[in-house]
């Protein structure tokens, strides 16, 4: 199965550079509300955002006379955003409630785990993935170390959420891969969110809402997560998703790293100990080694049917 390379690798970089600038708007939207409240609002605007273009897309293709879905379509629809969307809830929450007390920097760092963990769980289902993965993970695992674990052995608590996030995101996306080549791509990010929104509004009812004459300084970071990282990031990550192999597309996505610590030091002036950067250089090492092309013809199954990659 031929893999659309503009799709597999221009979409995740987009993605990822959203994602890692909205590090920046979820560490500031955290000093104004909790978790549960944050991301209510960041998926009740996306899932907006993504109902109205579900709409224009449906006169689109009505217009051009094209069937509507099945039956059988839409129930993948709603399991699949359901699978989605219970995953991207829990991961969100606990991203956010780590970024309470960790920079946007580390946080974007650690939340990339999920390129290891996606190839191990991967592999864990009887699939294979290129061999130079595996020394990028030997390298990220390096700089997860030096970026969460302190001399003392030990790791802070908003890091330790961080970390939690990961495996749910790498869950996220091994059931994007599953759903994504069933269903129609902004649909199923739609529908995720509107699963989010009941999930996450469910926990918000026990914190205290965000004060209102506070609203101008949280607006605009509700915002940017809601429209640009939750409706437009989340959709690209699913259609980038479609006919590729999740491991290569996890490993571009997690250049959101990179462009979360570049927009913390630039916007909010936080700022990393040597260590800390040492354990960036590894992980930034890991992505690039792992993109470096393959021999020509050289297969790799399970992530997708024998696709070339």
């Amino acid at each position: 199965m031929k893999v659309n390379r503009v799709r597999q690798n221009v979409l995740p970089l987009v993605t990822a550079m959203i994602w890692g600038t909205a590090f920046v708007a979820q560490s500031v939207g955290a000093e104004y509300m909790g978790p549960f409240t944050f991301n209510t609002a960041r998926a009740v605007i996306a899932f907006f955002f993504l109902l109205g273009l579900c709409g224009l897309r449906a006169l689109w293709r009505r217009g051009r006379g094209e069937a509507p879905a099945s039956a059988g379509s839409r129930r993948d629809l709603i399991l699949g955003g359901l699978c989605c969307g219970a995953a991207l809830s829990v991961a969100s929450f606990f991203q956010q409630k780590g970024l309470e007390t960790t920079t946007p920097g580390k946080a974007g760092f650690i939340t990339a785990l999920y390129i290891v963990l996606v190839p191990l769980a991967g592999l864990a289902l009887g699939k294979k993935v290129p061999r130079a993965l595996w020394l990028g993970v030997v390298l990220a695992v390096g700089g997860l170390y030096c970026l969460c674990v302190t001399e003392e052995l030990t790791i802070t608590g908003g890091d330790l959420y961080v970390l939690v996030c990961a495996f749910c995101f790498t869950a996220q996306i091994l059931v994007v891969d599953y759903f994504t080549n069933k269903v129609d791509g902004v649909a199923l990010s739609c529908v995720q969110f509107l699963v989010m929104t009941v999930l996450s509004a469910a926990g918000a009812l026990a914190e205290a809402p965000p004060p209102l004459e506070l609203l101008p300084k949280y607006l605009g970071p509700v915002l940017y997560v809601g429209v640009f990282s939750s409706g437009v990031a989340y959709t690209l990550q699913i259609l980038a998703q479609k006919d590729s192999n999740p491991a290569v597309v996890s490993l571009l996505m997690s250049m959101e790293s990179l462009f979360a610590a570049v927009a913390g030091a630039i916007i909010l002036g936080s700022r990393m100990t040597g260590r800390e950067y040492l354990g960036c250089a590894l992980m930034l090492a890991a992505v690039v080694l792992a993109q470096l092309p393959y021999p020509l013809g050289r297969k790799t199954e399970g992530f997708g049917d024998g696709q070339e990659v």
